[in-house]
């Protein structure tokens, strides 16, 4: 099948800011119904790449060319206007306004000069539609949708646009499986109308997927171009990091680092919460990663968020270092005995202050440890700043910097750093890797085994079956609120997960059940 010719092309790109360097020479061709993946680690050049084809921010040197014609964009309505349209990891949705609103926000449709509601509910309705996500309602508010519903109303808005060529930055990252097999079909049909479509994701499945062409990219560089499927899992990842790819999980000790009659650090019994959470029992041991399994939306989030205290009405019992804990809120939580952090899911609203700079970030939950009569002692939170920065490999020119200049990985990092500040005792995480790279993903596996060898307990919820594979001691499957099957050792396999997931009957009876042990 012969490639067809580009619509649109860039040659020679290069950006920095400040002294540091984005791109370099950076070049990309993208024609009419195709898929193109950009493929690169955090840090990349990817984002910036992205910025400038919808007009973010200006090119210091290079030449884009629409349909033969040089062009440059001053904003992203100009990008807009030309036929180009982003879909950027951060979601751009006000959430004070109702759906609708926010999809016809641009350009509403007017009658005797104000807003004609009922033709802009039409018009939601088939944006919605076309994204395949006819469940949301137009005039439901932004701000009571979880993040998975927010991020189909960001892909409704672009697509309400009629874009010629779309570009998705980590779209999938925050769906639900259902709302990604929901997505993927619209992506094909997109293609199949002769859409030109830009898709960057780190999740390799998806590439092997979706994508027709593919293009890498490493250090602000554009590395190499090929056809998708021409290239295996391996050299697709050594082009990224530039070095041989070794095996990405560490190696799982051979027994548990806690002896058999020491109390759990965790104990859970019948937990339960509204119609959300039911009959939870289960219990952690000192140096485990426990994994949490399942379908998303099977009560993974609500479980972390009871156990942190977010939640209003828990019922059951949930002991902590051999002591009935109250569950009374995060403060609690993270100021008692045995101190439990939550590394949140979206870090860019729930886990950092993106203006604020990465010392503040990293040292605001424990400020009341690194001060003395209400007056921050300077010299231990430098310190405790470049232990947490050499720790976690956080790569930041200097900590006065806005956390929201970072790369997605390194933002990433600064939220689990914040955290490991308390030097807590149990470590609550929500889908830590979503939307990172593999060589940042890697760095954060081998970190939760050195936690765990350390003597933390980890409750790891993971959407992705190969870390709950790779990283975990056992594995709780959750279906419909509460725990279906146990999973250790040798147990823990694909099948056995995707069996559990669905609720249906396992093989063989070993591993089965709620599990305390």
């Amino acid at each position: 099948m012969t490639v067809p010719d580009p619509i649109f092309r860039l040659t020679g790109i290069a950006k920095s800011y400040g002294g540091v360097r984005a791109l370099e020479d950076a070049r990309l061709d993208v024609a009419a119904g195709r898929i193109h993946a950009v493929l690169g680690e955090n840090g990349a050049g990817k984002s910036t790449l992205i910025k400038i084809m919808s007009g973010v921010v200006q090119p210091d040197a290079g030449t884009m060319q629409l349909d033969g014609r040089e062009v440059s964009f001053a904003s992203p309505r100009a990008a807009n206007d030309a036929g180009i349209v982003c879909i950027f990891q951060e979601l751009s949705l006000i959430p004070d306004l109702s759906v609708a609103d926010n999809i016809a926000i641009s350009n509403p449709p007017m009658r005797f000069g104000l807003i004609d509601r009922r033709a802009q509910r039409r018009f939601a309705e088939a944006a919605l539609a076309r994204a395949g996500a006819e469940d949301i309602h137009p005039r439901a508010l932004v701000r009571d949708l979880p993040l998975s519903r927010r991020q189909m109303v960001e892909i409704a808005k672009a697509l309400a646009r009629q874009p010629r060529i779309l570009i998705l930055d980590e779209a999938t990252s925050a769906l639900t499986s259902g709302d990604v097999a929901k997505v993927f079909a619209v992506l094909k049909r997109l293609r199949a109308e002769g859409l030109a479509l830009v898709y960057i994701s780190h999740r390799m499945h998806e590439i092997d997927e979706l994508a027709d062409d593919c293009s890498v990219f490493r250090n602000g560089r554009h590395v190499a171009s090929y056809r998708a499927g021409s290239k295996s899992s391996n050299d697709v990842i050594e082009l990224m990091i530039g070095r041989e790819y070794s095996h990405v999980f560490p190696p799982k000790p051979d027994r548990a680092l806690a002896p058999a009659g020491e109390e759990p650090v965790l104990a859970v019994r019948n937990l339960a919460w509204d119609n959300r959470l039911s009959d939870i029992s289960f219990v952690a041991r000192r140096g485990e990663i426990v994994g949490l399994g399942g379908l998303d939306g099977q009560g993974q989030r609500e479980l972390l968020l009871a156990l942190f205290g977010v939640l209003r009405g828990v019922g059951g019992e949930v002991r902590i270092g051999g002591r009935r804990a109250s569950l009374r809120g995060p403060m609690a939580a993270k100021a008692g005995a045995c101190p439990m952090a939550l590394i949140p899911e979206d870090r860019k609203t729930e886990g950092l202050m993106l203006p604020m700079s990465v010392r503040d970030n990293l040292t605001l939950p424990a400020l009341s440890q690194l001060s003395r009569f209400g007056i921050v002692d300077r010299v231990r939170e430098g310190d405790a700043i470049r232990r947490m920065m050499d720790l976690l490999a956080i790569k930041a020119a200097n900590p006065e910097i806005p956390v929201g200049s970072l790369s997605g990985g390194n933002q990433q990092k600064v939220v689990i750093a914040k955290w490991l500040m308390l030097a807590p005792h149990i470590i609550l995480l929500n889908d830590p890797t979503r939307g990172i790279d593999v060589g940042t993903k890697q760095e954060i596996y081998q970190l939760l085994r050195r936690l765990a060898d350390d003597g933390a307990t980890i409750l790891f919820y993971s959407t992705d079956y190969d870390e709950l594979i790779g990283c975990c001691d056992r594995v709780l499957v959750m279906y419909d609120g509460t725990v279906v099957r146990t999973l250790e050792g040798d147990e823990i396999t694909e099948h056995a997960l995707i069996s559990s997931a669905f609720s249906l009957a396992s093989d063989s009876g070993e591993g089965s059940g709620a599990g305390h042990g």
